[in-house]
């Protein structure tokens, strides 16, 4: 298993190169640079002639793309030309948010997928069934920016001033208080790399308040991601609700599962014990490749519920035209892409013992 894990991240070098070769190139073919995107009118050649020289957006592609890779080698992913502050900083600052949503929203989805897909499965051809399969036909045709706006009417709009209200935008009530990690545990503060990643959890609003025991903070945090983790999560729902479905249907029909019922078993242990774990692996495929599609579909889910994440920070940035930015948002989700591939790929030995990687 080893030399397969090793085989697949040398593999997936010449991949993660030709994306970035990409997202340096395309950008640049968009008309319009970044000190025309900032200063619109005021903008003059004399004056955008020194700043584009500056950001060495007056080099060739190809001198680009390579300075680009070798800045990465040593650690450094340049400076935000709309922020003017270092890449890194930026997404360790807004990582959080986007990481928090896309959590809640693929739980919501293997949950609420994998439970309609079992009982459609279950009772097939019945109400239930039909049902079921309306619902994640519609699920997975109404778009993210539909159904946020859907939402937020419903439920800030419609249901005002009842138990069911919801907060329609941001990530906190206004006066919440979030303390930091080291200031709640008494250990003062700390700088270095340490300091950095208390800081990046701590901005896990929901995470520092298990954390640091503050309910006040989980609950207001929870009930502020409920609209944005629906709105991000409904259409891999509905992907992972029909995979279920059609996985499942397929093992309920294989001569083993028949030979289980002719021994007497239970409908419920032939469907949990038998049946599921030998239709897990598509759906888990579909898992994963959703997981990459959450962080990237974000976008829209930040921007309409006022989400200051990675995915507003990508819209902002590409109108600004900051190609710095572009690039080290999406280089990360190249890389969470990669990632999960090869853990979904390595999770298949567990799931299917008679799977070997080699």
């Amino acid at each position: 298993m080893l030399q397969f894990i090793v085989r697949r991240l040398l593999l997936s070098i010449p991949v993660l190169l030709g994306i970035i070769f990409l997202v340096v190139a395309l950008p640049r073919l968009i008309p319009g640079d970044p000190c025309r995107a900032l200063l619109g009118e005021r903008a003059t050649d004399a004056i955008c002639e020194p700043f584009i020289e500056r950001f060495g957006l007056n080099e060739p592609i190809p001198v680009q793309y390579v300075t680009y890779i070798g800045n990465i080698f040593s650690g450094d992913l340049g400076h935000s030309i709309r922020y003017g502050r270092p890449v890194t900083d930026i997404l360790i600052e807004r990582l959080p948010m986007t990481l928090e949503l896309t959590v809640f929203a693929l739980v919501f989805a293997v949950v609420v997928g994998m439970l309609l897909g079992i009982a459609s499965a279950a009772w097939r051809n019945s109400p239930a069934d039909v049902g079921t399969m309306v619902v994640a036909n519609v699920g997975v045709s109404i778009p993210v920016f539909v159904l946020g706006l859907m939402l937020q009417y419903i439920f800030a709009v419609a249901l005002r001033g009842t138990p069911l209200a919801l907060p329609p935008s941001g990530r906190l009530t206004a006066g919440t208080r979030v303390v930091p990690l080291d200031q709640a545990w008494g250990i003062g503060p700390i700088d270095g790399p340490l300091g950095v990643i208390l800081d990046f959890f701590g901005n896990i609003y929901t995470l520092n308040g298990v954390l640091t025991l503050n309910g006040d903070l989980l609950g207001d945090a929870l009930l502020h991601l409920i609209l944005p983790a629906i709105a991000l999560g409904t259409i891999p729902m509905a992907i992972i609700a029909r995979m279920t479905r059609s996985s499942l249907l397929e093992v309920l029909g294989l001569d083993y599962v028949r030979t289980a019922r002719a021994k007497g078993l239970s409908e419920r242990l032939v469907l949990f014990r038998h049946s599921l774990r030998n239709a897990m692996l598509p759906v888990v495929t579909v898992i994963g490749l959703s997981l990459g599609a959450l962080l990237s579909g974000a976008v829209l889910t930040e921007t309409i519920f006022n989400l200051t994440g990675l995915g507003k920070t990508l819209v902002e940035s590409i109108l600004a035209r900051d190609y710095i930015v572009i690039q080290g948002v999406t280089l990360f989700v190249a890389l969470v892409y990669v990632t999960v591939n090869l853990v979904v790929d390595v999770s298949y030995a567990f799931l299917d013992p008679r799977i070997r990687l080699r």
